[in-house]
């Protein structure tokens, strides 16, 4: 039974129950069609002990009874209402501007009003312990509307609207949560989905029947529930939540399938050291005292955490939605809260328990116990006797009727009952009306401006989100979430920012205040390539990092990282095979005197350069350098190729350059100043001239080396100079559809548009005219006469008639020449098909098929261009028997 926890007494060995606890027999009347739906009240023998469990069943319920109305009585005074929701009165909104559907009943609906109240009158007979059902609320008008008819299923012009995350994001966010009156009883009205959107706040039967309306239009099997949740839940409480922004996508751990193996290895000897395992011991006998400390302090914590008993605990209602598995691929049922657009399994414990649920064409009674909350309900609304039905017309399979013999024997003992059952059968055969909403309709400005006013604050636990609708800021900030360390939010732990529609193409900021560190994301489309930016400073010469994307950049750089003494570069797919380089500096003689500025005089000194390359396949390994090394002050340059297979040493080479003395009194290649070892060989490379080549390239590529570093340090320095431009007039893109806002290229087309004016005015569009080219040759004169006008009628249908003939010619000829080309390759094909290969002859076949293709159409285009040419040529003389110039002579002829 769908009850609220404090009140479920069932016995769980009947199948079905009413809210005493009694079997369905006893409370429900012999006739076994009392329910509208068609579902079986089966009657049950009863032996003497469940007589006595139906006493102290009863006797317990008449307790919790008492306890509670008491409950009641003490707790509807302290229902609280959030601070933030502002007071809204309903009866002043204007309804003079609505529908006439809004304002009275179809007959049909007046029919169905009289099901839902026959229907709602044996409910309360059967399970009169039960709270009386959510059927029939007034709307805005006072007219009194069936649930199922105020869900408008539509489907709204926006891509983020056709999943239903994105719906419940935007009922969320656009509208503003108004609790219920009374906790404990649903609302006696429910408006219409465009009321509700039109002054943009609602109660959770309001939230739940918009986002109803949408996912259904998005199709999914979605439903509005009218239950029991927790307090959080219903007061949209979040405040001991974790942000859905900081949550752990939870992992999974993987699973390490061991091989059984025949053969065992000898353990070897233990031959660690003793102290060092006493050592070893001490410490984390340390460590588990800290993380047992830690422990209690987060037990208390969580204790101080923790929420305070509810004294309405399982009675208060709340709505949300149903979508169940079957449409749009989704898997199984789940809940969503419309508060808060989040999704929850069907057994999550914040719901607990279900009246009832429906949509645009059903109500469904919710007949199972709900004692452990919706963790055990069956989601088979087709199953009678796990849900009534009201109306028998729907998709979803019912259990068959009752057979004629318990017809009968029903019949015989209700006599007086007919024409209550004959009215019902008719009832139960009738379908839901159309719905008396008027069409959803959501303006662009209205989606893309979300929430109300254009702001949105959510407080979640240790965490502040705020949401702002696009362009409302004038740096494009869209949300910013503030993580805290205390539950009072007071001291600030880390700030992230999102922006949209940024010039610079910034997406995301975070700064995180202990370690002052801020990081920045770009999409692409940055004007220097840049992805990421990493830092503590915007000063040069301070540690960053820097990512870009390298696909954007012709040296292939994805990473820099920088600081006061080195920069380190990460390469990727360059032609060179070149995927790192590091540079270290030396101490800087003097200092820069003015932030921002360098000379190459106040440069810092390089002191070593480092490069590491891929393997290129195309040389041997013992001549592929992987690592080159030039050290700068020691003047040295070191060389490591790649390893050879089978091998575990690498051939190097070091390099020592001449002095600046030895340079001037001789160029010659000495052994002392490069010392070689070659893997796999003890032979020394004596060819000095072969040492000294490759020394003058090394010493060339150091020189093209350093420049590369002093460009690297001038872009780091450009790069802060234009983020500090883009943030100091921070620039935000419109798009060229966007009419309302791109006032700049309005005006730009505006002014094109009267310049346009200006120059050339505004003529009468006129059709071109098909005698002027006749009429030219006899000097277009004001009035024809006869003999003109038949010379101008014979002129222009003789001139036609050539250009068809012409053009049915044009295809002869192209239909001809394809047939005879066709005969060509098909007597080569028959020549030389024994010595063909399959490629020649499968080439041969398709070009076979193209050609009889083109064939073929010429063909039919030839063919038709026979058949219409007469009537062509009948429609021209036609019209030139009307034209008015001529009509007055051709009409005698």
């Amino acid at each position: 039974m769908a009850l609220p926890i404090s009140s479920g007494l069932v016995n769980d060995d009947d199948p079905i129950h009413s809210l005493d606890g009694t079997p369905s027999g006893n409370s429900v009347c012999n006739n076994p069609a009392s329910w509208p739906g068609g579902g079986r009240m089966e009657v049950l023998e009863e032996n003497e002990e469940e007589e006595r469990r139906e006493e102290e069943l009863m006797k317990a319920l008449e307790i919790s009874d008492e306890l509670h109305d008491i409950e009641t009585k003490l707790s509807v005074d302290q229902v609280c209402v959030p601070s933030d929701v502002s007071d809204f009165d309903w009866s002043s909104i204007d309804i003079s501007q609505l529908p006439s559907s809004y304002k009275t009943n179809s007959p049909r609906e007046k029919k169905l009003l009289r099901i839902a109240d026959h229907y709602l009158q044996q409910y309360i007979h059967l399970c009169p312990d039960r709270k009386p059902l959510f059927l029939y609320p007034v709307n805005e008008c006072g007219v009194k509307k069936f649930v199922s008819t105020t869900v408008r299923p539509t489907l709204l012009p926006y891509t983020e609207l056709y999943h239903w995350d994105g719906c419940a994001s935007f009922v969320c966010d656009y509208l503003t949560m108004e609790p219920l009156k009374s906790p404990l009883t649903p609302p006696s009205s429910l408006y219409s989905p465009t009321t509700i959107l039109k002054y943009q706040r609602g109660n959770c039967f309001d939230f739940s029947v918009l986002l109803c309306s949408m996912l259904i239009g998005a199709g999914y099997d979605a439903y509005c529930v009218n239950g029991y949740a927790t307090q959080d839940i219903c007061s949209l409480d979040e405040t001991l939540e974790v942000c859905p922004l900081l949550r752990k996508p939870p992992e999974v751990p993987k699973e390490i399938t061991k091989k059984p193996n025949k053969y065992r290895v000898k353990s070897s000897p233990d031959l660690q050291s003793k102290f060092e395992l006493q050592q070893e011991a001490k410490k984390k006998a340390e460590t588990e005292a800290t993380h047992k400390n830690k422990e209690r302090g987060e037990e208390k914590v969580m204790e101080v955490e923790k929420p305070t008993r509810d004294p309405l605990c399982g009675l208060r209602v709340h709505a949300w939605v149903l979508v169940l598995s079957g449409k749009r691929e989704v898997p199984e049922p789940f809940f969503i809260n419309p508060f808060t657009g989040n999704s929850h399994s069907t057994m999550d414990e914040h719901f607990l328990g279900i009246e009832s649920v429906w949509n645009h064409k059903n109500y469904w009674v919710n007949m199972q116990d709900c004692r452990n909350g919706c963790k055990d309900l069956i989601f088979d609304l087709g199953d009678t006797v796990r849900w009534e039905i009201m109306l028998s017309e729907t998709d979803k399979p019912l259990q068959m009727l009752l057979d004629a013999e318990e017809e009968n024997e029903l019949f015989d003992r209700n006599m007086d009952d007919i024409e209550d059952e004959e009215e019902e059968e008719k009832d139960t055969s009738f379908a839901m009306p159309p719905t008396w909403v008027a069409p959803i309709q959501i303006s662009p400005r209205e989606f893309e401006t979300r929430c109300s006013q254009g702001k949105k604050v959510i407080m979640y636990k240790k965490a502040k989100l705020e949401k702002w609708a696009p362009y409302l800021n004038k740096n494009g900030l869209v949300k910013r979430l503030t993580v805290y360390a205390d539950l009072r939010c007071t001291e600030v732990v880390e700030v992230k920012e999102w922006f949209k529609n940024r010039e610079d193409m910034l997406d995301m900021r975070e700064f995180n205040k202990k370690t002052q560190l801020t990081t920045e994301y770009f999409s692409p489309g940055h004007l220097l390539g840049l992805k990421v930016h990493i830092y503590k400073s915007m000063e040069p010469e301070t540690e960053r990092v820097m990512e870009f994307y390298n696909e954007s950049r012709v040296d292939g750089l994805q990473k820099r990282a920088e600081n006061a003494t080195e920069i380190k570069e990460y390469f990727v797919g360059r032609d060179d095979f070149k995927y790192f380089q590091h540079t270290e500096f030396g101490k800087r003689g003097k200092k820069i005197s003015v932030a921002g500025t360098r000379t190459d005089i106040n440069s810092r000194p390089i002191v070593q350069m480092k490069e590491c390359f891929h393997r290129n396949l195309e040389k041997p390994a013992d001549e592929d350098v992987a690592e080159r090394v030039f050290l700068i002050t020691e003047e040295m340059i070191q060389l490591t190729y790649h390893l050879k297979d089978k091998y575990i040493t690498a051939s190097k080479k070091e390099f020592f350059k001449p002095t600046e003395n030895y340079r001037k009194q001789s160029e010659i290649m000495t052994p002392e100043m490069c010392i070689t070892y070659q893997a796999g060989s003890s032979v020394k490379d004596n060819k000095l001239l072969h040492l000294y080549k490759l020394l003058q390239e090394l010493t060339e590529e150091e020189k093209q080396l350093k420049q590369q570093v002093r460009q690297s340090e001038a872009e780091v320095l450009n790069i802060l100079k234009i983020r500090e431009n883009e943030e100091a007039d921070i620039k935000l893109t419109v798009s060229i559809y966007d009419t309302e806002r791109n006032e700049k290229r309005r005006q730009q087309y505006e002014a094109m548009k009267n310049a346009m004016e200006d120059e050339f005015p505004v003529h009468e569009k006129q059709d071109l005219d098909y005698l002027a080219p006749f009429l030219i040759q006899i000097g277009y004169p004001e009035k024809m006469t006869k003999g003109q006008a038949l010379r101008l009628r014979d002129d222009c249908l003789t001139d036609f008639k050539n250009r068809l003939i012409a053009k049915a010619n044009i295809i002869q000829a192209r239909f001809e020449k394809e047939v005879e080309e066709l005969k060509k390759k098909n007597q080569q094909f028959q020549e030389n098909q024994s010595q063909l290969s399959r490629e020649e002859e499968a080439a041969f076949l398709a070009d076979y098929s193209e050609t009889m293709f083109r064939i073929h159409i010429l063909a039919l285009r030839l063919n038709r261009e026979k058949q219409t040419a007469p009537q062509k040529y009948l429609a021209l003389e036609e019209k030139l028997r009307k034209d008015p110039r001529l009509a007055v002579y051709l009409s005698y002829d």
